[in-house]
């Protein structure tokens, strides 16, 4: 029987080149195929500048650090993430706030934002949830009115667009961030971006990058170099970027692809699923369907060789976060979702027959 996972990478042999030539060069980090990189995601996203990262984990963490988030700030995000999206901001000293979801994209919600706005709110953290970016000109709207700063939690999103702009692009943000994990639409192993249009963050976030080190003028011929703020050593390698490069060019074909997918489990399925609103064309990072009694359903479809996840448990309910004071019935339409989603798979690599395979034990699973 053939196994299938929720997520999974898809490498080819332009892939192993492109790495394979970097290991054969003179540079494996450091090097000229970060800025290619870099620059090859600012072509794609549309936006001015782009800094790549070890994780998106990282790059939220400098992003707060760029905006001067700290002590007495509150910045809103979604309870329905990784717990990067909220972690960020305590990371650097700030207050975490969420905003319940929509029920019918599990995206954060923008009525719900403005219901969690006070005089200490600095920032907000959409999280473009499996892929589908969040209606992100109604939170610019909101972000205007209360002078709020936008972080896009762009982890998921890669490839999708938003009113025919890429995601990245920052055409409604200040930053935006991705994540290259291996079940990522693309990957570069570990690794991760931040995009912008604004040149002073930009500055900052490469001086956070290595270590808060300035090297200009004169100095970038000599041995000097000045630490001017706190940094850290978030870099990616050149092998890494490598890789990137060569998935970067494969995007659109993965995109297409997933979208297949999505419309065949649409489809065939019948089971509830998120929808996908008019605004978006999303490269779909994951498919969450909605079952009952899902522990029992998890456990037979591991048996029918179909290893799903959860994505996510609600970060409000997690164990440190409820020592803040977070408590069940916070956010409901979050735990309602909670209570019955499950990602089923959802890569590139899969082929018609993986689908009617897959889509066979599933429902041979709900009619035991």
């Amino acid at each position: 029987m053939k196994i299938f996972s929720y997520g999974k990478q898809f490498l080819d042999e332009s892939d192993y080149q492109a790495v394979l030539e970097v290991l054969q060069s003179d540079y494996l980090t450091c090097g000229p195929k970060v800025s290619e990189f870099e620059q090859a995601l600012c072509a794609y996203t549309g936006a001015k500048y782009c800094v790549a990262v070890s994780n998106a984990t990282a790059g939220l963490h400098l992003a707060m650090l760029a905006l001067g988030i700290g002590q007495e700030d509150e910045v809103i995000t979604s309870p329905i993430t990784f717990l990067s999206s909220a972690n960020c901001v305590h990371f650097v000293g700030g207050t975490v706030k969420f905003a319940d979801i929509e029920s019918d994209t599990a995206n954060i919600d923008t009525k719900e934002i403005e219901r969690q706005v006070t005089p200490k709110t600095k920032a907000i953290i959409p999280v473009h949830f499996a892929g589908q970016s969040c209606d992100m000109e109604k939170i610019r709207q909101l972000a205007e009115k209360h002078n709020l700063f936008i972080v896009e939690d762009a982890a998921h999103a890669i490839g999708s667009d938003y009113k025919n702009t890429k995601v990245g692009s920052c055409r409604y943000s200040d930053m935006a961030v991705f994540s290259f994990h291996p079940v990522k639409n693309i990957t570069t192993g570990e690794g991760g971006a931040i995009t912008t249009n604004n040149e002073e963050l930009y500055k900052k976030l490469l001086s956070y990058r290595a270590h808060g080190i300035h090297k200009e003028g004169e100095m970038l011929q000599t041995w000097e170099y000045e630490m001017h703020e706190l940094g850290y050593n978030y870099r990616l390698t050149d092998i890494q970027a490598a890789l990137g490069i060569s998935q970067l060019k494969k995007l659109e074909q993965f995109k297409k692809r997933r979208r297949e997918i999505v419309q065949f489990y649409n489809e065939h399925l019948g089971l509830p699923h998120l929808i996908e609103k008019e605004f978006s064309s999303a490269c779909f990072h994951l498919y969450p369907v909605l079952v009952e009694n899902r522990k029992e359903f998890y456990h037979k479809a591991k048996e029918q060789g179909l290893n799903l996840q959860v994505h996510y448990i609600p970060v409000h309910l997690q164990p440190y976060y409820q020592k803040l004071g977070f408590k069940k019935g916070d956010f409901p339409k979050a735990e309602v979702y909670y209570d019955k989603c499950i990602s089923l798979p959802l890569y590139p690599s899969m082929s018609d027959e993986d689908l009617t395979s897959i889509v066979q034990r599933i429902k041979d699973i709900i009619h035991e």
